[in-house]
């Protein structure tokens, strides 16, 4: 059959899904943002679209996130008209409507079925909304109705899906009983034999030249800023780096913020924090803190495999694959107790959690873990475990999404 890929960084989540459907012999077409000109990737045909130039628009703040996703779904709908006009009629879309491409490509192929990759539905209560008091200041009542407009990208999807995949229980779960009844739960999928252990692992990377012989303590982030607890970690910083005089700690994220607030102008949240702690922390102490940036994949699975204890915190949000890399890669887990988390997470069988807010919690069970070797060995391998069982890419996550496809394909047929 005939599969469109619709997402503005493809490959994005579709990277194993897409490849595997062209290799069963589908023709396989993707509309995206990310190139410039017509190219071949593992089989798919990726084709480019263009946003237009646009004058600036006085509207309301709370409409500028429609505005650029009405931007991007007429983008889209201008492509696949050409697409259409060029003779290629799709029987499936799947998409990523996060952005709104997909916004209006029922009118364009109106049998086509469309699967949607359902991120997240923005809901405007506790804990979703002033989770931290710390940076969710101003006006509680304004701060909901502005996150309710923002799922009217949402309501305009989902009468023209066919059904909708989500990667954790959590995130489905956020989208109202009228969506979330056609939302399959199959998660992306950890490539476990990549993201594994190795006790003979090196990590040479800056200056630093590791194993597993060393006291490595992880925390990793797309971009360090609080949705992470990026802020929570560097407070934790002093006691963990008295307490363990040997330790070296590894940071991973850049300057930018993927999600929440920004920083005041001029600065940024990775600095903020470290101006915050950095007068109560010796220079020796302050010089086994490695600050790496955004690293590439070949340095970012060692650095998984040489962690002897790995710290991640979220507020209630997306669940990130770092983390669960990291339980792949057995690496003993102290995390924030938060929802999504506790999906994967249980206390004292895959890892440990705590009060997201608890710096000095977070500093004893780090603490504790690396004091026990017996307790980092069990929860590792049990981590490790459940990412086999409900996780693994090719034997549980792939088939489950290929399932999904026939079901999209075969529902009310």
């Amino acid at each position: 059959m005939n599969i469109l890929f619709i997402h503005q960084n493809f490959p994005g989540q579709y990277k194993h899904l897409a490849p595997l459907l062209a290799a069963k012999g589908h023709q396989c077409v993707s509309l995206t943002l990310r190139v410039k000109e017509p190219t071949e990737w593992k089989g798919v045909k990726v084709l480019p679209y263009a946003l237009p130039e646009r004058a600036g628009q006085q509207v309301h703040p709370w409409l500028l996130d429609l505005d650029t996703k009405v931007t991007r779904g007429h983008a889209c709908f201008m492509a696949a008209r050409k697409l259409r006009d060029k003779g290629f009629t799709p029987d499936l879309i799947l998409a990523h409507p996060g952005w709104g491409e997909p916004m209006f490509l029922h009118d364009v192929w109106p049998s086509a079925r469309i699967g949607l990759y359902c991120e997240l539905y923005h809901r405007a209560e506790y804990p979703h909304l002033n989770f931290d008091p710390e940076f969710d200041k101003g006006d509680t009542e304004t701060h909901a109705l502005r996150i309710r407009m923002k799922n009217l990208n949402n309501h305009i999807h989902f009468p023209v899906a066919t059904a909708g995949i989500s990667p954790t229980r959590f995130q489905a779960d956020t989208f109202p009983a009228e969506f979330r009844d056609r939302i399959t739960v199959c998660h992306d999928g950890i490539d476990t034999a990549t993201a594994s252990p190795n006790p003979e692992v090196r990590l040479r990377i800056g200056d630093l030249d590791l194993t597993r012989e060393d006291e490595v303590i992880t925390f990793v982030n797309r971009n360090l800023e609080p949705y992470r607890g990026y802020h929570i970690f560097m407070r934790a910083l002093p006691r963990l780096l008295k307490e363990r005089p040997h330790a070296k700690v590894l940071v991973v994220g850049g300057d930018e913020v993927s999600y929440g607030a920004k920083p005041p102008k001029g600065q940024t949240w990775k600095q903020i924090f470290i101006d915050e702690v950095r007068d109560r922390l010796s220079e020796a102490e302050w010089a086994r803190v490695h600050f790496l940036g955004r690293i590439p994949y070949s340095k970012f699975i060692p650095l998984l495999q040489v962690s002897r204890v790995h710290v991640y915190l979220t507020y209630p949000f997306v669940l990130s694959w770092s983390l669960m890399e990291a339980m792949s890669c057995e690496a003993a887990i102290v995390a924030s107790g938060t929802e999504p988390v506790r999906e994967v997470i249980r206390e004292g069988e895959t890892g440990r959690l705590v009060d997201f807010f608890d710096k000095d919690a977070l500093a004893d069970r780090v603490c504790q873990l690396l004091e026990d070797e017996e307790q980092r060995r069990a929860l590792g391998a049990a981590a490790r475990r459940l990412m086999i069982a409900r996780y693994d890419l090719k034997r549980i996550c792939l088939p489950g999404q290929l399932r999904w496809v026939d079901e999209v394909m075969t529902s009310g047929s």
